[in-house]
This record gives C-alpha cells, sequence and structure tokens, in this order.
C-alpha cells in the first residue's frame, strides 16, 4: 500500500469513529503447514491425509471426529439402527446448508454415495464404503447404480443398507471418500467442481484461492449449521513437503500449525517450544513394500530375508529419537477389537540370528554373496525423516547380502499416485493410518482384489479366502480369530515389511487453543481458535 492510500485510509478510520461507527474487528487467520500439495480436491479420488485435512474443513460427512477423535454427528443430527443391524436411517440436519445457500438433502448423499461406487469414476477407495449392499457388485459394473443400497425417504431422511452387520459403519462415514457433493454443483460444472469460486461445500469453510505448491484458503462459510460456533474466520494452508523449511516457518511465527518435523529435531524443539512439540501415537504403520511381480520379490525367501535384515530397533532409536516403536505385524497394537497383532515369526529373535537366517534364505534363493547379483531400488516419498530410513535399510541390505542399492524419491503425490496406478518398482516406502479402529482396515491392503493400496500385487488365494471368511463372520471373537489367522499369513509371506508403528509429529503454537491430541489424527479448524 503507497504512502498516500495509507493517509487516506487512516483518515476514513477516524472518520468512521467520528461518527459513531462501530471498528471492524481484526480477522482471525489459522496459518497451518500441511506435508505437501494434494494431489486434487475431489473426495472421490483422495487417498492421503494432506487432503483429508483440507477436505473435512470444507465438506461435512454424516458423522465427523470431534476434537479428541470421537465419532460424532455432522450432516446427520440422528441416527437409528434395526434390530438386524443391517439398516440405519439418518435425519439430516434442518438447517445443514451448502455454501450457495441451497438445503443439503438425502438426495445429495445417495448422488455422492453412488458417484463413489459408480465404476465410471474409477474411485480409488471405493472400496472403503463396500459395506453398503450392493457396492462391490455396483463398484465392479455387475449391478446398475441404482441398486446401491442408499434412499432418500425424504428430503431430510437418509436410508443406508448394509450387506452384513458392520460395527466400524459410523467411523467408515467419517472417512473423506463419504464426504459429499452438491449434486446440483457436480452435474452443472463436471470436473471444474473442485475450483475455487466455483466449489459448493457443506462443511465449516469454503473454498475461495488455490495457488498449487503455495497457499491454499478456506474462508468461514456463513451458511454452515453451526457457523455461530467457529472461532476462525481464514484458514491457509500450505503445501510443504521441505520439513526443515516447514519447522523454519514455524519458529518465524509464520504458521501456527506444523505436521511432520524431522525426528532428528525432536529434542531441539523440546528443550525451544515445551509443550507446543506435540507426539501423538497412533494407529498407522510403516512399511515397504515389495514388488511381488517380478523377480526377486516373487520369491517369499528373498522377501523374508530382506525384512528380517533390518533393524527395526535401531529406525526406532536413532532415526526416529523413540518417538516411533519397531514394529513386526502390519496391524498397529491399540485395537481392542483386535487384540495384540499376529507377529513375523522372527520377531523374538535377535537382530544377530535375524541377521543369519536372512543370509542362509537369500543364499538359498541363489541371490547375494556366490549367487545372483542383487541390485536394489528403494523408492520413497521426499521427507528427510524417510531418506534417512532408506539410507540406513540401504546400508543394513549392502553389509548383509553385498546388495546394491539405489535411492528415488519423488514428492508425496506423485509417490503415491505412482504407486496407485501400478507402477512397477522394486521395493517402495508406504504407510497406513487407520480410516477406522478395526484390523480389516490394514489387512485390507493386501487382497489381491484391492487394486489400489496392494503396491506390490500381491496375491495369496489363502490370504483372500481367510479374508472373505472374516466378512462373513458376524461373532466378533470368532471374527478377530480369522483376522489373526490372515495377518499370521501375511507376516509368514512378508510381501510388506512392516517396520514402525508411527505416531504424529505436530508443531502447535501456544496461540491455537482446542488442539487435542487423537489416535486418528483428526483436527477440524472448526474445533479450534486462535488468540494473538
Amino acid at each position: 500500500m503507497t504512502l498516500a492510500n495509507i493517509k487516506l485510509s487512516t483518515a476514513i478510520l477516524l472518520g468512521s469513529f467520528l461518527i459513531g461507527a462501530s471498528p471492524v474487528l481484526a480477522e482471525t487467520v489459522l496459518h497451518r503447514g500441511n506435508a505437501g500439495e494434494p494431489q486434487t480436491l475431489d473426495q472421490a479420488h483422495t487417498s492421503i491425509n494432506i487432503e483429508e485435512f483440507i477436505l473435512k474443513d470444507l465438506y461435512e460427512g454424516l458423522t465427523i471426529y470431534d476434537a479428541a477423535g470421537k465419532v460424532v454427528p455432522g450432516a446427520a443430527e440422528t441416527w437409528d439402527l434395526s434390530d438386524d443391524g443391517l439398516v440405519y436411517t439418518f435425519k439430516l440436519r434442518a438447517d445443514a446448508k451448502w455454501s450457495d445457500g441451497s438445503p443439503v438433502t438425502a438426495t445429495d448423499f445417495v448422488f455422492s454415495l453412488q458417484r463413489i461406487e459408480d465404476p465410471k469414476t474409477a474411485a480409488g477407495y471405493a472400496n472403503i464404503l463396500f459395506p453398503i449392499k450392493n457396492a462391490e457388485k455396483v463398484n465392479k459394473g455387475e449391478v446398475p447404480v441404482d441398486q446401491l443400497g442408499v434412499k432418500a425417504v425424504d428430503d431430510k431422511t437418509l436410508e443406508i443398507t448394509l450387506e452384513r452387520p458392520t460395527p466400524f459403519f459410523l467411523e467408515l462415514l467419517a472417512h473423506q471418500t463419504a464426504l459429499p457433493v452438491s449434486k446440483a454443483s457436480v452435474e452443472k460444472n463436471g470436473a471444474d467442481f473442485v475450483k475455487p469460486g466455483v466449489m459448493v461445500s457443506n462443511g465449516a469453510y469454503k473454498l475461495v484461492a488455490h495457488t498449487p505448491n503455495d497457499s491454499l484458503t478456506a474462508e468461514k462459510n456463513p451458511e454452515y449449521w453451526d457457523a455461530a460456533n467457529v472461532k476462525i474466520d481464514k484458514v491457509i494452508f500450505y503445501p510443504i513437503d521441505d520439513q526443515a523449511a516447514s519447522v523454519r516457518r514455524f519458529e518465524a511465527k509464520e504458521m501456527d500449525l506444523a505436521y511432520n518435523f524431522s525426528a532428528d529435531q525432536l529434542d531441539r524443539l523440546r528443550k525451544s517450544y515445551g509443550e507446543q512439540v506435540h507426539v501423538s501415537p497412533t494407529l498407522a504403520t510403516y512399511y515397504y513394500a515389495f514388488d511381488t511381480r517380478q523377480e526377486p520379490y516373487s520369491d517369499v525367501r528373498v522377501r523374508r530375508a530382506l525384512s528380517m535384515s533390518v533393524d527395526r530397533d535401531f529406525l526406532a532409536k536413532e532415526i526416529y529419537s523413540g518417538s516411533q516403536l519397531p514394529s513386526y505385524s502390519m496391524v498397529p497394537p491399540g485395537m481392542a477389537s483386535y487384540g495384540d497383532p499376529a507377529k513375523a515369526d522372527f520377531s523374538e529373535m535377535s537382530q544377530l540370528d535375524r541377521e543369519d537366517e536372512a543370509v542362509k534364505l537369500m543364499k538359498e534363493a541363489g541371490y547375494g554373496e556366490g549367487g545372483k547379483p542383487l541390485n536394489i531400488e528403494i523408492r520413497y516419498n521426499t521427507n528427510p525423516n524417510h531418506e534417512r530410513v532408506a539410507t540406513a535399510v540401504a546400508d543394513m541390505w549392502k553389509n548383509t547380502f553385498g546388495a546394491k542399492v539405489s535411492l528415488v524419491n519423488l514428492d508425496v503425490s506423485s509417490h503415491y499416485a505412482y504407486l496407485q496406478e501400478g507402477g512397477k518398482f522394486n521395493v517402495a516406502r508406504a504407510g497406513w493410518v487407520a480410516d477406522y479402529a478395526d484390523a480389516e482396515n490394514f489387512l485390507a491392503l493386501s487382497l489381491s482384489s484391492n487394486k489400489t493400496f496392494n503396491y506390490g500385487h500381491f496375491e495369496n488365494a489363502e490370504f483372500d479366502a481367510l479374508m472373505k471368511k472374516s466378512y462373513e463372520e458376524v461373532d466378533p471373537t470368532a471374527r478377530s480369530k480369522i483376522l489373526h489367522e490372515a495377518e499370521a499369513l501375511l507376516m509368514k509371506e512378508q510381501p510388506i515389511a512392516p517396520f514402525l508403528t508411527q505416531a504424529d509429529l505436530w508443531l502447535v503454537s501456544d496461540k491455537v487453543k482446542g488442539w487435542q491430541d487423537n489416535a486418528v489424527n483428526a483436527h477440524l479448524s472448526r474445533f479450534l481458535s486462535v488468540s494473538e
């Protein structure tokens, strides 16, 4: 602003006081560091949490996670469940509106859920809603979309029929895949419905600007049913996958929240910022996937040998400063419905014994010293912690087997897009955060039918059969036993090598109020406030 404009603005402001006008209150802004640029803002095609954080500020599902990570009513005010556990009847809030002022209706939810399962949409996460009656058949093109078990009873009453009782269904509805879209907007604007100035959303905020790789701005939605209790006027997301830069911006007070920082900074940051540093244990697993479509990773002996030789204690203590825990199971501990997960059979061996056994297996398979050379490429998404893990694992494989290991990294969106689209690789880093607190969510990743998240294209008929059996089992104890059998088989085959049970690392400014650490890593801006 030029000096002349400053003088003019000052004069106008003083004039307003002189004539008795009320001064305009300062706008409250939350500056949120996000760990990368979203691939999309179309809920049908999202899969990672940096997209989820944005979308859940813009849209509201039938259910949501509150500040403590508990499932509570969202766009649906109440619901009833039939005695057989198969039919949910949701009553939408009478005052639920889209950001253009039009009412949120049951028809919008029917349209949104049908859109997710429609094979023409090609939604990568369509399987998460397969508990809905006919969802899988619709998604596979076996029955028409209108056969999906969803019905608008009236404008504000939605009925959802399930294939089988699903105890965690309300948690599924809190997932970003189940977020609604405005039927009118999508039909009018097509793929452009996600653009600023075009997007019509029903959450606490509306999208007003998006400059890729720079920032995304959302402003308070005055049409939101609970707008009176939304304390922050504007939320600006910054897509920063450079963790050092993210920390610098937090320290410079340019950002109020920074998601994920380099674990080797943990002690320093705790000394400088105390309770502003949050290490929140979560239902998440850090793992490497092997591409089982090609040799030598099609050989279970090679996969087991590579997995066994990785010193998980070193990764947890030296790279993550104890903020993550060694893991030998795909399912993380802490799920009440599952109990202790089924660990790999080598979990109780000492690291030296593991390495000796790994060398034997690799020689059996004809690789390593005296056999075929091992040339391994590790792919990972750009991140200092992931780079350090990959470097350490490369050293372990070099020292144990004489392997030649190279590293390739891409930004987070490109990395996962490559894997989800079926790109070939040797070994790839991945992480999975629970969409809902059930072991099935982690084990289903390795189903041969999971074309999106079974990155290594693992196929095992026995594993698939056990998972199918678990879906048909209603008794919780019997179901848990079946899932344990499936996980034990998965850990024997090692198409994926779990390394760590993760924690979420956040920097939260002491200006931010209302923050609560929670296992599902849900932190809607509507539950926060900012004090100067």
